[in-house]
C-alpha cells in the first residue's frame, strides 16, 4: 500500500489546527529562526538564475508574515544578542527573520512587507557582491544551464550527464553544484569559470546587473529596522579554504559592513551552513572578531538551552518557494528536525 504524500498529511494537519497545537506545546521556549534567501517569482518571464534559492514569492512571503504575526513574537538580532548577554529575556514564542547573501529582491519585495507588519529582520551580507554585478557561482551556473542548447556534457567531478527537459536539467545542475561544494574553493571556481565554454553559452556583461543590493539600499534597509550581519566576503565554504583565508573572510566582511553602515556587526551566518561547513576553529575566529551569535542551516527551531550552550551553532529553518502554507507551518514547529524529511 502506498504511503500518503507528506503534502496531504500537512494539509490535513493544517486544517485541523494540529500544527497550531504543536506550536503552542513546543515553541514557547525555542527560537524559531527563518532562513530566507530570495523573495521573487522563479516562474516569471526572464528569470534565469538559481531558482532553488528563491525562498518565497512576494505573495507567499506576505502570507507567511501574517502567520508569524498571529502566532509568534518576532524579535530582532539585537534582542537575541541581548538575551545571550543576560541583559533581557526573550518573549514567549520568539521568532527571528533572516535573509542570506544580500539580493536586491530583499530590498524590493521583502522590505515593504516587513514594514507593513512592523517586523525587524537581519540580512547576512556576502560583501564582495554588494553593489556589484558579479554573480554568485550558483547563479552563473543556472544562467548557463538556462541558455544552453546542449542536452549532454562531460562535467568535471561527475562525468557525462544528460537531460531532456527543464526538470532533468535542474536536477543535473543541482547535483553538480552539490559536488562542487565538496572541493576546495579555488577548484570550485575553476570549474565554474569553465562552464560557459562547456555549455557553449555566451554571457553578456550586464547579465547579472542589479542582482544584489547597492550599499545605499543596504543603508536604507538599516534605516527601516533591518540589521546587517556578516556572511563572509566571497561566500566560500569556510572549511574548504585555509584557516588564514577563513579568518580573513570573517573579519573582512564584518569590517566592510561596519564601515558602510556605521553600526557594529555582531551576527554571522555560515555559507552553506551544514555541520561540515564550520568547526571549532572557525567559531573561535568569530568570537575573536566580536561576533556574538552565528547561524547555521541545520534544521530548527533552536532550543534556548542549545543556544546558551553554544551561540555559534544556532539552528535555522530553510525555506523554499515550493513550500505551501501547511508545509511552512510544519517547518515552523520543527518537523524537519524531528522526522528528518527533506528541507
Amino acid at each position: 500500500m502506498k504511503r500518503p504524500k507528506l503534502s496531504l498529511i500537512f494539509n490535513l494537519f493544517y486544517r485541523l489546527r494540529l500544527f497550531y497545537a504543536l506550536h503552542r506545546a513546543t515553541n514557547r521556549n525555542r527560537l524559531t529562526v527563518l532562513a530566507y534567501h530570495r523573495i521573487d517569482d522563479p516562474h516569471r518571464p526572464g528569470f534565469d538564475t538559481f531558482a532553488p534559492n528563491v525562498s518565497a514569492t512576494p505573495a507567499q512571503f506576505a502570507e507567511q508574515m501574517a502567520l508569524l504575526q498571529a502566532r509568534y513574537s518576532v524579535v530582532s538580532a539585537a534582542d537575541v544578542t541581548a538575551w545571550l548577554r543576560g541583559e533581557k529575556p526573550l518573549p514567549p514564542y520568539p521568532a527571528l527573520i533572516t535573509f542570506d547573501d544580500g539580493y536586491f529582491d530583499n530590498f524590493k519585495h521583502a522590505l515593504p512587507v516587513l514594514k507593513k507588519f512592523g517586523f525587524p529582520a537581519v540580512v547576512f551580507l556576502a560583501t564582495n557582491y554588494i553593489g556589484k554585478s558579479d554573480p554568485f557561482f550558483w547563479d552563473l551556473a543556472a544562467y548557463c544551464f538556462a541558455h544552453t542548447e546542449k542536452t549532454t556534457a562531460n562535467f568535471p567531478l561527475a562525468g557525462e550527464l544528460h537531460w531532456h527537459d527543464s526538470a532533468s536539467r535542474t536536477a543535473v545542475m543541482v547535483g553538480w553544484l552539490e559536488r562542487l561544494k565538496t572541493v576546495s574553493d579555488a577548484e570550485k571556481w575553476a570549474h565554474i569559470h569553465a562552464l560557459p565554454d562547456l555549455l557553449d553559452v555566451s554571457i553578456p556583461d550586464d547579465a547579472f546587473a542589479g542582482i544584489t543590493m547597492s550599499w545605499a539600499q543596504v543603508r536604507e534597509m538599516v534605516a527601516n529596522g533591518v540589521t546587517m550581519g556578516a556572511h563572509t566576503m566571497s561566500h566560500p565554504v569556510l572549511t574548504r579554504v585555509s584557516p588564514k583565508q577563513a579568518r580573513a573572510e570573517i573579519f573582512g566582511s564584518k569590517v566592510r559592513i561596519e564601515a558602510e553602515i556605521g553600526v557594529p556587526v555582531t551576527t554571522f551566518a555560515y555559507p552553506n551552513g551544514h555541520p561540515a561547513d564550520f568547526n571549532a576553529a572557525i567559531q573561535q575566529d568569530l568570537a575573536d572578531a566580536g561576533i556574538e551569535a552565528a547561524f547555521t542551516l541545520v534544521p530548527g527551531p533552536a532550543t534556548l538551552a542549545e543556544m546558551r550552550a553554544n551561540p555559534f551553532t544556532i539552528r535555522r529553518i530553510f525555506l523554499s518557494h515550493k513550500d505551501s502554507l501547511p508545509r511552512f507551518a510544519a517547518k515552523l514547529v520543527g518537523l524537519p528536525r524531528m522526522l528528518g524529511f527533506p528541507r
